[in-house]
């Protein structure tokens, strides 16, 4: 059995600029002080799992992901535009499949999240290897510690023939709150992380039958890529049609049983802002999460504050859960829970502003 990872990284993570930037956004960065950024984290959690690795990423961070991990041609794949999850993951997919034969294991994992409990991930990947190699296209699910309104929810059936792996009745957008404290308190809903694992022709006969041109377009340019037609093949990219794996893959194939899940607790987070990335930077003797710098931070009734210091000392009287983040270019002062809201401040700033470096 062949297994190939793909890691596809995209994306500007506003909700933590102006640390993540579209230049440089946060999956190239070591957010927490692990001395990795995270693609580095994520790319060295697979590597004792993998056959091979390939990221598929855009053209304005294709260098410095390549940098990185360094990483050989055949090891990324460069959108020549963002088309969505699905076209991302299935191009990848159809070069695996014309590589290694479509049985071959494809599993896709972001590139910006974190997880503290690699051992746990490792065994659940295996496990969700497992449950693929029966035709299965599997998605590992976090077991939710809260109710969160910021995640889907997938509501988990009985277990199949892998131990460990669940069959998915169905997925579930975003909630309120009150349907995701039901959720949880059920014991019977995960989180949808997104990582999907499947035989690479597993997936692309699935994303045929429900979208047959994208599948179709996606297998064209795959059967040229390693060839001298690559240039060519590409030209039709931006033809095809922008979707997630999640809809165009995952939910109609749940409904006829196809889908399976790996439910894990591995100290996943997607550091969606501010208040998370705060969870992972702590400072129990001064209740403040810093990062940046060496210069100091002195709170006086700011307990619990977020701080991010640059070349100058930072003082916060009288506001708890504040966010500051001194970057050298730019200065951001904001609360938590205010923090929620950044990414709509910041796409309505000045494109000289919102990403300066």
């Amino acid at each position: 059995m062949t297994f190939v990872a793909i890691i596809p990284a995209g994306g500007a993570g506003t909700r933590l600029w102006p640390l993540s930037r579209k230049s440089h956004p946060k999956f190239l960065l070591d957010m927490t002080g692990a001395g990795r950024t995270l693609i580095q984290a994520t790319a060295d959690r697979l590597a004792d799992l993998v056959d091979d690795l390939i990221i598929v990423t855009g053209t304005a961070h294709a260098h410095e992901v390549a940098r990185q991990l360094d990483l050989d041609d055949k090891s990324i794949v460069i959108e020549p535009s963002p088309r969505g999850t699905m076209p991302a993951i299935g191009l990848v997919a159809a070069i695996v499949e014309q590589r290694y034969g479509g049985d071959a294991v494809v599993g896709s994992f972001a590139a910006d999240h974190l997880i503290t409990d690699t051992p746990a991930f490792q065994d659940a990947v295996r496990t969700a290897i497992a449950s693929a190699e029966t035709g299965k296209v599997v998605t590992i699910g976090i077991t939710p510690t809260h109710p969160e309104t910021g995640f889907g929810y997938i509501d988990v059936g009985h277990e199949t023939d892998v131990a460990g792996s669940f069959v998915v009745d169905r997925f579930l957008e975003k909630p309120d709150l009150e349907s995701a404290t039901a959720y949880v308190e059920s014991g019977t809903f995960l989180w949808n992380a997104g990582m999907f694992v499947a035989r690479a022709g597993v997936l692309l006969d699935a994303l045929a039958r429900f979208k047959p041109e994208l599948a179709d377009g996606l297998r064209s340019i795959a059967a040229e890529w390693d060839g001298p037609g690559r240039d060519e093949a590409l030209g039709g990219w931006n033809e095809l049609e922008d979707s997630v794996i999640d809809r165009a893959i995952a939910e109609p194939l749940a409904e006829e049983g196809g889908v399976s899940t790996v439910p894990v607790s591995m100290g996943w987070s997607d550091i969606g802002g501010y208040t998370s990335l705060a969870e992972h930077l702590d400072d129990p003797a001064h209740q403040v999460a810093e990062g940046g710098s060496s210069q100091p931070v002195y709170l006086s009734g700011s307990d619990s504050s977020v701080v991010y210091s640059y070349d100058r000392p930072i003082v916060i009287h009288g506001i708890p859960d504040a966010v500051v983040i001194d970057t050298g270019d730019v200065l951001l002062v904001t609360t938590k829970d205010a923090a929620g809201g950044l990414g709509g401040v910041v796409s309505s700033l000045p494109e000289g502003i919102s990403d300066l470096r």
